[in-house]
């Protein structure tokens, strides 16, 4: 016997974009129906940002650990013996915090009064679907549609994922570190794993078709990065193409035209994700398309009035916290309010060796004035040796009226600046605004004082 069901709204995926739509909508006192085929929490909570950074941190503890055994020490602290790894320890205690925040995540939707049903949905027209569940078929037609179905790791057609060549959500629950770990893609995901296999004592190999890592980002953003993984010994081949596998070599091309072979345990590829608009029956909702992505309008709205669509289904920037922004946007748009989604920057983190931030404008023309100030003179970044990484903040302002439109930086520990970033360019601040607030001694965030201070011509420090 199938079940029917008639809700206000239905919301398609349990990711960022997905929950955060249904727990507002809840709230909102509107009839609300979940359907998530795996794990409440999506790419980002199960296999994405929550473990990758549960990874990191645990590679940078590890790191530390292993320079004071090391015959300098470090600070002054001195190991007896190196540390070692019990790395499926390591995978259980990152599954033991996905494991927390996805129940949490069901908590807030029961208190929304959201009913959530675990099963695949697959649509016969724009608001109409089945659920296929582990107890039967549930029809469901819905006056209001919200898609967010999230992304997928592309693959590569000659090399299929499979053995030991991985995705991203592979290379988050291995049973072991790799002894040789080939990356092939020098985006923020490919760097982020890689960077903290090679904390873990992986011999790690990066192959990258552009001419520079992070292609997306402006050299002087990326140059820390590239001298972290020179002096700690990563190898990266630029403008290289990797051909396929010759037995259980990775056969690569380099820039300079040459073949070469890599040994290798595994071969993690993170050449981009593509939004899943596989499988669920997006071609019989007939909506249009703007290349690979599904079109919206500033509401989120596709072309089919009540079906919304958001997140990474609608392009990019592929950031968790644009789709919960969305989400909440779109649950709002259909109680009565009045929204649309505009926002002056969505800041990205990449969580390399340093972290690097980057909201609004990052690309200066002569209509811009710039100020820019290095950790290198900052005593917070200095107390706990990250000044001399080459880390910095920039700010970038229109030269007319000195209004914030966009910051750039560098630095460890800097992710944790980007709500600061965000609110400045969000809310209009202006250089003088900056320069008249007292930032807390000694932290990082006067870096981002003296960057105003210094497009406005006095820095004090530098």
């Amino acid at each position: 016997m199938t079940d029917s069901l008639s809700p206000k709204v239905l919301v398609i995926g349990g990711g960022p974009g997905g929950y955060v739509a249904a727990i507002r909508a809840g709230q909102l006192g509107l009839d609300t129906v979940l359907v998530d085929g795996s794990r409440l929490g999506g790419t980002c909570l199960v296999r994405g940002c929550i473990p990758s950074k549960a990874l990191i941190h645990t590679a940078g503890l590890f790191e530390e650990m292993s320079q004071a055994a090391s015959d300098k020490g470090r600070f002054g602290i001195r190991l007896a013996q190196k540390p070692s790894v019990d790395f499926g320890e390591t995978i259980a205690w990152k599954a033991s915090i996905v494991d927390r925040l996805s129940g949490g995540v069901a908590g807030l939707l029961r208190k929304a009064k959201v009913r959530v049903i675990n099963g695949w949905a697959t649509f016969s027209d724009a608001k109409t679907c089945t659920v296929e569940t582990d107890g039967g078929k549930v029809a469901i037609r819905a006056e209001n549609v919200i898609l967010a179905t999230g992304s997928v790791p592309v693959e590569l057609p000659f090399l299929p994922f499979g053995g030991r060549v991985i995705s991203s959500t592979e290379a988050l629950s291995l049973p072991e570190v790799p002894r040789q770990l080939v990356v092939i893609g020098a985006g923020y995901i490919g760097l982020e794993l890689g960077i903290a296999y090679a904390k873990l004592g992986a011999e790690v190999t990066i192959v990258e078709a552009q001419d520079r890592i992070l292609p997306l980002y402006d050299a002087k953003l990326t140059a820390p990065v590239a001298r972290w993984l020179d002096l700690h010994g990563v190898t990266v081949h630029l403008g290289a193409k990797a051909l396929g596998l010759d037995g259980d070599m990775l056969m690569i091309e380099t820039g300079r035209g040459e073949k070469q072979a890599l040994s290798n345990d595994r071969i993690l590829v993170t050449v981009g994700r593509a939004p899943l608009t596989d499988g669920w029956g997006l071609e019989a909702m007939n909506l249009p398309r703007r290349g690979r992505f599904v079109q919206v309008d500033e509401t989120c709205a596709t072309g089919t009035a009540g079906v919304w669509a958001i997140g990474d289904l609608v392009g990019e920037p592929m950031l968790a916290h644009k789709a919960s922004a969305q989400g909440e946007m779109v649950a709002e748009i259909i109680a009565g309010k009045r929204r649309r989604f505009a926002p002056a920057g969505i800041p990205a983190v990449c969580f390399t060796e340093p972290e690097i931030v980057t909201i609004g404008v990052d690309a200066p023309t002569e209509a811009h004035v710039v100020g820019q100030f290095p950790f290198q003179a900052n005593g917070r970044a200095l107390s706990m040796d990250a000044g001399d990484d080459g880390g910095f903040v920039r700010t970038v302002a229109e030269k007319a009226s000195g209004r914030i439109v966009g910051i750039q930086a560098a630095g460890r520990h800097i992710s944790e600046l980007a709500g600061e970033f965000a609110t400045l360019v969000e809310m209009g601040a202006t250089l003088e605004d900056v320069a008249g607030i007292i930032h807390a001694h000694p932290t990082l965030g006067e870096a981002t004082h003296e960057s105003a201070l210094k497009a406005l011509g006095h820095a004090l420090h530098i």
